[in-house]
Protein backbone atom coordinates (compact mmCIF):
# COMPACT_ATOMS: atom_id res chain seq x y z
CA UNK A 1 0.00 0.00 0.00
CA UNK A 2 1.15 3.50 -0.75
CA UNK A 3 1.99 5.34 2.48
CA UNK A 4 0.75 8.62 1.01
CA UNK A 5 -2.74 7.27 0.33
CA UNK A 6 -5.46 9.68 1.46
CA UNK A 7 -7.83 8.02 3.88
CA UNK A 8 -11.32 8.04 2.38
CA UNK A 9 -14.53 8.59 4.31
CA UNK A 10 -17.31 6.01 4.61
CA UNK A 11 -19.41 8.05 2.18
CA UNK A 12 -16.61 8.18 -0.39
CA UNK A 13 -16.06 4.44 -0.16
CA UNK A 14 -19.75 3.64 -0.54
CA UNK A 15 -19.95 5.83 -3.66
CA UNK A 16 -17.05 4.06 -5.38
CA UNK A 17 -17.75 1.61 -8.22
CA UNK A 18 -17.47 -2.14 -7.55
CA UNK A 19 -14.27 -2.18 -9.62
CA UNK A 20 -12.54 -0.29 -6.77
CA UNK A 21 -13.38 -3.02 -4.20
CA UNK A 22 -10.40 -3.46 -1.86
CA UNK A 23 -8.07 -1.25 -3.84
CA UNK A 24 -5.27 0.57 -2.00
CA UNK A 25 -7.58 3.40 -0.88
CA UNK A 26 -10.16 1.05 0.60
CA UNK A 27 -7.52 -1.12 2.25
CA UNK A 28 -5.95 2.00 3.79
CA UNK A 29 -9.37 3.04 5.10
CA UNK A 30 -10.04 -0.35 6.72
CA UNK A 31 -6.50 -0.62 8.06
CA UNK A 32 -6.95 2.71 9.85
CA UNK A 33 -10.41 1.68 11.06
CA UNK A 34 -8.99 -1.56 12.48
CA UNK A 35 -6.09 0.25 14.15
CA UNK A 36 -8.55 2.71 15.74
CA UNK A 37 -10.76 -0.20 16.84
CA UNK A 38 -7.75 -1.95 18.38
CA UNK A 39 -6.77 1.17 20.33
CA UNK A 40 -10.34 1.78 21.51
CA UNK A 41 -10.73 -1.85 22.55
CA UNK A 42 -7.49 -1.79 24.53
CA UNK A 43 -8.62 1.44 26.23
CA UNK A 44 -11.96 -0.16 27.20
CA UNK A 45 -10.12 -3.20 28.59
CA UNK A 46 -7.79 -0.98 30.62
CA UNK A 47 -10.71 1.10 31.94
CA UNK A 48 -12.71 -1.96 32.94
CA UNK A 49 -9.65 -3.57 34.52
CA UNK A 50 -8.97 -0.45 36.57
CA UNK A 51 -12.59 -0.49 37.74
CA UNK A 52 -12.19 -4.09 38.91
CA UNK A 53 -8.77 -3.58 40.54
CA UNK A 54 -9.78 -0.58 42.64
CA UNK A 55 -13.17 -1.40 44.16
CA UNK A 56 -14.55 1.01 46.70
CA UNK A 57 -14.77 0.10 50.38
CA UNK A 58 -18.46 0.28 51.19
CA UNK A 59 -19.95 -0.19 54.61
CA UNK A 60 -23.49 -0.24 53.23
CA UNK A 61 -24.39 -3.73 51.92
CA UNK A 62 -26.43 -2.36 49.01
CA UNK A 63 -23.52 -0.13 47.91
CA UNK A 64 -21.19 -3.11 48.16
CA UNK A 65 -23.60 -5.24 46.11
CA UNK A 66 -23.81 -2.53 43.45
CA UNK A 67 -20.02 -2.32 43.33
CA UNK A 68 -19.73 -6.11 42.97
CA UNK A 69 -22.31 -6.07 40.18
CA UNK A 70 -20.35 -3.35 38.38
CA UNK A 71 -17.16 -5.38 38.79
CA UNK A 72 -18.87 -8.45 37.32
CA UNK A 73 -20.05 -6.37 34.38
CA UNK A 74 -16.54 -4.98 33.91
CA UNK A 75 -15.18 -8.54 33.90
CA UNK A 76 -17.64 -9.55 31.15
CA UNK A 77 -16.59 -6.49 29.14
CA UNK A 78 -12.92 -7.41 29.50
CA UNK A 79 -13.58 -11.02 28.47
CA UNK A 80 -15.58 -9.96 25.40
CA UNK A 81 -13.13 -7.26 24.37
CA UNK A 82 -10.14 -9.60 24.78
CA UNK A 83 -11.74 -11.94 22.23
CA UNK A 84 -11.94 -9.04 19.77
CA UNK A 85 -8.22 -8.15 19.84
CA UNK A 86 -7.01 -11.31 18.02
CA UNK A 87 -9.76 -10.87 15.40
CA UNK A 88 -8.52 -7.34 14.75
CA UNK A 89 -4.95 -8.62 14.43
CA UNK A 90 -6.07 -11.30 11.96
CA UNK A 91 -7.93 -8.70 9.92
CA UNK A 92 -4.83 -6.49 9.81
CA UNK A 93 -2.81 -9.50 8.66
CA UNK A 94 -5.38 -10.19 5.93
CA UNK A 95 -4.95 -6.57 4.77
CA UNK A 96 -1.20 -7.13 4.62
CA UNK A 97 -1.76 -10.30 2.57
CA UNK A 98 -4.37 -8.58 0.32
CA UNK A 99 -7.04 -11.12 1.27
CA UNK A 100 -9.07 -8.73 3.44
CA UNK A 101 -12.66 -8.18 2.37
CA UNK A 102 -13.11 -11.62 0.83
CA UNK A 103 -15.00 -14.54 2.35
CA UNK A 104 -12.69 -17.20 3.79
CA UNK A 105 -15.00 -19.94 2.55
CA UNK A 106 -16.14 -18.78 -0.90
CA UNK A 107 -13.57 -16.16 -1.84
CA UNK A 108 -16.42 -13.82 -2.76
CA UNK A 109 -16.42 -10.17 -1.61
CA UNK A 110 -17.82 -9.72 1.89
CA UNK A 111 -19.19 -6.32 0.95
CA UNK A 112 -18.45 -2.78 2.04
CA UNK A 113 -21.59 -2.30 4.12
CA UNK A 114 -20.90 -5.46 6.14
CA UNK A 115 -17.24 -4.50 6.63
CA UNK A 116 -18.19 -0.98 7.72
CA UNK A 117 -20.47 -2.47 10.37
CA UNK A 118 -18.09 -5.28 11.35
CA UNK A 119 -14.56 -4.63 10.09
CA UNK A 120 -13.38 -8.00 11.44
CA UNK A 121 -15.88 -9.98 9.32
CA UNK A 122 -14.33 -13.03 7.72
CA UNK A 123 -17.35 -14.44 5.91
CA UNK A 124 -19.96 -13.04 3.56
CA UNK A 125 -23.44 -12.69 5.03
CA UNK A 126 -24.83 -15.83 3.34
CA UNK A 127 -22.06 -18.11 4.62
CA UNK A 128 -22.24 -16.58 8.11
CA UNK A 129 -26.02 -17.11 8.22
CA UNK A 130 -25.58 -20.81 7.33
CA UNK A 131 -22.86 -21.15 9.97
CA UNK A 132 -25.10 -19.59 12.62
CA UNK A 133 -28.01 -21.88 11.67
CA UNK A 134 -25.74 -24.91 12.05
CA UNK A 135 -24.55 -23.64 15.43
CA UNK A 136 -28.15 -23.36 16.59
CA UNK A 137 -28.99 -26.86 15.31
CA UNK A 138 -26.07 -28.51 17.08
CA UNK A 139 -26.17 -26.34 20.20
CA UNK A 140 -27.95 -28.93 22.35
Amino acid sequence: MNTKTKILTEEEILKQPESKYMDDDQLAFFKQRLINLHEATRARIEGATEQMVSPMDFSDPSDRATSEEQSALALRIVEREQKLLPKIQLSLERIRLSTYGYCLETGEPIGLVRLLIRPTAEYCADVKAVMEMKELQFKD
